[in-house]
């Protein structure tokens, strides 16, 4: 099945390169290039791709926007793109419902990864991301204490939700639990499950949300 992908980004070089390297992969067809959010989700309405790379500061709509835009109107899963590490609109971009976020200077191959994870119905978050949402909750002066939210987990689950959280890969969490990926996947399918949350991404925001994150150590 051929992965259709619309790209929105505010500088042509960045668009083109981008749509350059997905566009030459066997198994995806960037269906449009535009420049900035309304023309995003205009594109997106008319196309209906399955991914949609957005820039998060582009003119008119900005790439915030156009991805709440796209989340609530249909299936398309979008992907943020921004050029700061640091960004103080993370949270609001992942908030807004993007099932990934990446920096602009990907690895060609990573960028490729991104997409047909994100197009698969499972979620990416660059480990820096993750690194920068837990500096933004570990620096608040009163977090809270785990949320009730979590009591339905086992701990091996809510060992495995935090691992989510401080953005490690199946095969890290295998390797700090010393159990294998294979067990890895179930317990993150049984906490996605239990907390009725749709991705990584959803279980990355639960675990800053409900204080889980400030309970244990961040990497």
């Amino acid at each position: 099945m051929t992965i259709r992908v619309v790209v929105a980004d505010d500088q042509e070089l960045v668009r083109s390169g981008f749509a350059l390297i997905l566009d030459v992969q066997p198994d995806i067809e960037v269906v449009a290039e535009v420049g900035d959010g309304a023309q995003a989700v205009e594109a997106v309405r008319r196309l209906a791709p399955d991914v949609a790379l957005l820039d998060i500061r582009m003119p008119r709509l900005d790439g915030i926007e156009a991805c709440r835009a796209i989340s609530a109107a249909g299936s398309c899963r979008t992907v943020m793109l921004t050029t700061f590490d640091a960004d103080e609109y993370v949270y609001e971009a992942l908030h807004a419902g993007a099932s990934g976020f990446l920096l602009k200077d990907v690895r060609r191959d990573d960028l490729v990864h991104a997409v047909r994870v994100v197009a698969a119905g499972d979620a990416l978050l660059a480990p820096s991301v993750a690194r920068r949402l837990v500096a933004e909750y570990t620096a608040r002066p009163a977090a809270p204490s785990p949320s009730s939210r979590l009591e339905a987990l086992t701990a091996r689950e809510r060992e495995t939700l935090l691992l989510l959280g401080r953005g490690l890969s199946n095969a890290e969490i295998a390797a700090e639990l010393t159990v294998s990926e294979h067990t890895v996947k179930t317990h993150v399918g049984n906490v996605l499950a239990k907390l009725g949350l749709r991705d990584r991404v959803q279980a990355v925001i639960c675990a800053y949300e409900t204080g889980l994150i400030a309970a244990g150590t961040p990497s």
